[in-house]
């Protein structure tokens, strides 16, 4: 292990990132030294640059990914090398597009968990749905987590290392009761994996809910996000205020909520279309008349 690398992982470490992003940090890190067989320390903003290009134009990176390389490069110069450099405009962040997510509808969201094989893996994404978790906080909840008397779920370290409450539906308690009979899971995991302590990975959850999706033959893309998304656009169409979403979900900010508001159909609909105001009955277009030949 290089001196850079350590000081690297010890200045994440006194920071308290997450593991998860100290894993990525270093490894985009690992990456952009492989591509030019040098340590980061030699190289300046031309190869940072050079090395964008590459990500965008030859690997055909999308924005979003390339995001991921730019935190790890800032980190490494900003905090580990401590250099005074306009970052802005040595390593930019490139501009990614606005999209929307699809939503299913409560009936597609039920078509969709009865498709599901497992009933470990219905209960994970089911519990995803019912309760707007991310999939890295299903696949950790733990049995303590089940508040039967308050009726909540605790959600330990979520994203951003925090911790939050969420509603414990009685359908829910219900599915998570018959799976624990069922099941008797051990280990200290609600939805154990393979490998004996840990609990079940993000990556088995994704590849069942691919397979459902293709028996439930629903043309909305489907993945264990799909359901947290649902769950918000749901609550929304129900009535339920922007904030107490925001709280549910765990977003920093209200801004990451409000997005929503552009896909839920009681605000998308609440206007009438002016189409509706023309007199009736619309006119019907004429046929073209029929060509003449000679």
């Amino acid at each position: 292990m290089t001196s850079l690398r350590l000081r690297m992982m010890e200045d994440m470490q006194v920071r308290n990132l997450s593991r998860h992003t100290q894993d990525s940090y270093l490894l985009q890190v690992s990456q952009f030294a492989r591509h030019f067989a040098k340590s980061p320390a030699l190289l300046g903003p031309e190869d940072i640059r050079a090395y964008q290009v590459y990500l965008t134009n030859e690997k055909k990176l999308a924005p979003r990914s390339v995001h991921v390389t730019v935190a790890a490069l800032r980190f490494l110069y900003r905090v580990t090398l401590g250099l005074d450099w306009d970052f802005d405009q040595v390593i930019p962040c490139p501009k990614a597009p606005k999209t929307l997510a699809v939503i299913l509808s409560p009936e597609e969201v039920l078509h969709f968990l009865g498709c599901i094989e497992s009933f470990k893996h219905q209960a994970i994404l089911t519990t995803c749905y019912a309760a707007g978790l991310r999939i890295s906080e299903a696949t950790r909840l733990k049995p303590e987590a089940i508040d039967r008397q308050r009726m909540v779920l605790r959600v330990e370290q979520g994203k951003g290392q925090k911790d939050r409450y969420v509603m414990l539906s009685a359908r829910l308690l219900e599915v998570l009761t018959d799976y624990w009979r069922a099941v008797r899971p051990t280990g200290g995991w609600m939805f154990p994996g393979a490998v004996t302590g840990e609990p079940i990975s993000t990556s088995a959850v994704d590849a069942t809910c691919r397979k459902a999706h293709r028996v439930s033959k629903l043309s909305k893309p489907v993945t264990p996000h799909s359901l947290r998304h649902a769950f918000a656009v749901h609550l929304l169409e129900a009535g339920t205020d922007l904030r107490t979403i925001q709280l549910l979900l765990g977003h920093r900010s209200l801004s990451t909520t409000a997005q929503y508001l552009r896909i839920a159909t009681n605000k998308v609909c609440a206007a009438t279309s002016p189409l509706e105001l023309l007199p009736r009955p619309i006119p019907k277009a004429s046929s073209p008349p029929t060509p003449e030949h000679f």
